[in-house]
């Protein structure tokens, strides 16, 4: 029965068992031996009383629908318990809820089931497996009253059998036909041979085989009961019996088991409703050893060949774990597998290695897909096509300048120093290209080298010519020489040198970490795992980053304090305004940067973020620059070529006399109301030039 249940996928069922050695027995072992083999729980117990009260069968439904996913019940249970029990079931209108499964006191028997068909219904019993003794019903057949005078049950049977009484002594009052004693068995009467015959005859047979092989070991020799066999004990007579092994009536090997059980041999039946509306039994297989069950010959509700389930619970879905319930290891609840985690078995979930994610059913883990910034993204085209711009741009200033070199607005600004400034910003804009491009060992090299290089050459420049204009008017107003260094030569040399130390960190940070890359795998490592992305990237950290721009920073910086104190000195002198207008520009484009850059370290998008933030800052202040010191420039070259002629040239006392001036000009001018300032400077020059034009003087011209 056991078998039955776990071939039927059931694994949550309750026992029915009538009072009584049979009863409580046949429950006590199926319930020993589903603990032993697993996998079958039992949900209730419950024991018929031999005497039931009323409503004790619509007490024992109810308590079997307590637990309405134990829809098999295992019965053991006699006839008319059985019929009661199917009786109630009907009353409570539960006609196809359980799932009946009964032992060999129910069979193949018809009074259960009698007007209880429907609810009856798709019942799974078991029955001996027996055979018809032929010898048996020829001797029985020739029985008669004449030749059985020994039974003294016979003559009852005889009236039974036949319907009639014997004589007025007769065990049928009432019965008016009499018996002649000529009626035959088979002929006058239906006859079916008794199932348990062959059973009766192998126990006979088998206490024979015992009585015979103990008197052979006690009595060797000795005709009759010798005085050995004369006060046995039972449990040696137990013992041979036990040990016999012969062929039975039906052909069969009778046998027993240390447990004085006989080999099973069962045929399985299931209780049918065939589409006639018939009812019978059918066999659908059979035990013997093994169980051989024929499942698509089994059918429930009328015609239904779907197999009813009863269980606790139903299997957890994929990347859904079993939690069991205590005390009950056929009930569970299933969890799922959340985030990183997957099932690696029926009951644990484990967590991916770092580099893996759960597959979409989380039964494994998968590679999670690498992702790099894209030309064809929107953060990369848009940085892409400012740099383009900016790079047109440089290259056509650079074309204006080389090729009206020697003309006086490019010597006033003082070329050596321009081209150094120029392939500064052009390096701004090209590292845009470096910062998008597929990391690799050699983009990762180029990009610790030109990332901070491109400032670097720009900011070195625009500090030495402030620091130059700086020096020139604070050493006019102690001296009429010139101070040192300041010639084309020497700011290429000082501007190198600062670029030197850019480099020289560059090679120390070769030696301490070499360029790589690496597949950051947290940056994008979202609570969906569907999400998730391994991001292809440099080696290169946040502060390594700060590091590489920080010296160019600090020139920044430098230059800006230079700018300030520079502000005063006469534009028709200098660059010292446009410089300063392009460094507070700059200073405010890199004061937003660091918010926007560090302020998204922890968002999902922080590499296009960044990256976009950092070259569109490196593009605008190459901009800046580009715009405010070239542009004016090259519109005079190109548009107004009347004003690029040269101007008179000024000695530095000249120079130094106007700085001194403009100096008092600044202080009087704030001491009057409505800023209202007449200069001085401008009184004394205008005796010395009537043109009102912007005079562009190259310092290098004057010999200091």
């Amino acid at each position: 029965m056991l078998d039955i249940v776990t071939a039927m996928g059931w694994n949550y069922v309750s026992t029915l068992a009538s009072e009584g050695n049979y009863g409580e027995s046949g429950v006590e072992a199926f319930v020993q031996i589903s603990r032993e083999m697993g996998g079958v729980c039992i949900a209730q117990s419950l024991k018929i009383p031999r005497e039931p009260r009323p409503g004790e069968f619509d007490k024992i439904i109810r308590r079997l629908l307590e637990t309405p996913n134990a829809r098999a019940i295992i019965m053991f249970a006699n006839e008319d318990d059985i019929r009661r029990v199917l009786d109630a079931a009907k009353r409570s209108n539960q006609t196809g809820h359980f799932l009946w499964v009964g032992s060999d006191s129910w069979g193949s028997k018809i009074s259960p089931v009698i007007q209880q068909e429907r609810v009856a219904e798709g019942a799974i019993t078991i029955l001996p497996k027996r055979a018809t003794v032929e010898a048996f019903d020829r001797y029985f057949r020739s029985r008669s009253l004449s030749n059985n005078r020994r039974n003294v049950w016979f003559a009852e049977f005889w009236e039974e059998n036949f319907g009639c009484k014997l004589g007025m002594h007769g065990k049928r009052p009432g019965s008016l036909k009499k018996c002649t004693g000529l009626e035959k068995v088979g002929r006058d009467s239906s006859y079916e041979q008794e199932g348990k015959v062959q059973f009766v005859m192998d126990a006979v047979y088998a206490m024979a085989h015992a009585l015979h092989r103990m008197h052979r070991d006690y009595c060797f020799g000795y005709p009759g009961l010798c005085p050995r066999m004369s006060n046995i004990n039972g449990k040696e007579l137990l013992g041979y019996i036990r040990s016999v092994n012969f062929n039975g009536s039906a052909g069969t090997p009778v046998v027993f088991n240390q447990n004085g059980d006989a080999p099973g041999r069962y045929d399985i039946f299931q209780y049918q409703i065939t589409n006639k509306s018939t009812a019978e039994y059918k066999v659908i297989g059979q035990w013997t050893n093994k169980l051989h069950l024929n499942v698509n010959a089994m059918r429930w509700r009328t015609g239904d060949p779907t197999l009813p389930g009863s269980v606790c619970s139903v299997p957890c879905q994929m990347g859904e774990r079993k939690k069991i319930v205590k005390g009950v290891p056929c009930c569970w609840h299933c969890e799922r597998c959340e985030g990183y985690h997957f099932q690696a078995s029926e009951f644990i979930c484990e967590l991916c290695p770092y580099e893996q994610r759960p597959d979409r059913n989380r039964t494994g883990c998968i590679p999670i897909p690498i992702i790099k910034l894209e030309w064809h993204s929107a953060w990369a085209a848009v940085p892409v096509f400012v740099a383009v711009l900016g790079i047109l741009a440089t290259s056509f200033v650079v074309v204006t300048f080389v090729r009206y070199n020697d003309t006086p607005i490019v010597r006033a600004s003082g070329r050596e120093m321009s081209y150094v400034l120029l392939t500064g910003i052009f390096l701004c804009y090209a590292i845009t290209f470096l910062m998008i491009a597929t990391p690799s060992l050699g983009v990762c090299s180029f990009r610790r080298v030109f990332l901070g290089l491109g400032m670097c050459f720009s900011y070195a420049a625009l500090l030495t010519k402030t620091n130059r204009i700086h020096r020139i008017f604070e050493q006019g107003k102690k001296s009429v020489a010139a101070p040192r260094f300041i010639s084309p030569a020497s700011q290429l040399v000082i501007t190198f040198s600062l670029i030197s130390v850019q480099l020289l960190g560059v090679f120390v940070w070769f030696a301490v970490d070499p360029p790589h890359t690496v597949v950051d795998y947290g940056e994008q490592r979202t609570s969906n795992p569907e999400k998730a992305r391994g991001v292809l990237k440099c080696d290169i950290s946040d502060l390594s980053l700060i590091c590489s721009l920080g010296y160019s920073i600090l020139l920044m910086v430098t230059c800006t304090v230079y700018a300030i104190k520079t502000r005063g000195v006469p534009e028709t002198f200098n660059e010292a305004k446009p410089i300063g207008f392009t460094m507070y520009t700059t200073c405010i484009i890199w004061l937003a940067f660091i918010p926007i850059f560090f302020g998204t370290a922890q968002s999902a998008e922080r590499m296009y973020i960044q990256t976009t933030t950092l070259t569109i800052s490196l593009s605008l202040s190459a901009s800046v620059s580009l715009g405010m010191l070239y542009v004016p420039k090259v519109y005079i070259i190109i548009f107004h070529p009347e004003q690029n002629v040269p101007k008179r040239k000024r000695s530095f006392k000249a120079i130094v006399t106007a700085a001194t001036m403009s100096g008092k000009l600044v202080q009087k001018g704030s001491d009057r109301p409505n800023g209202e300032v007449k200069t001085e400077l401008c009184e004394s020059m205008e005796t010395n030039t009537s043109s009102t034009k912007t005079t562009y003087v190259s310092y290098s011209n004057h010999a200091i």
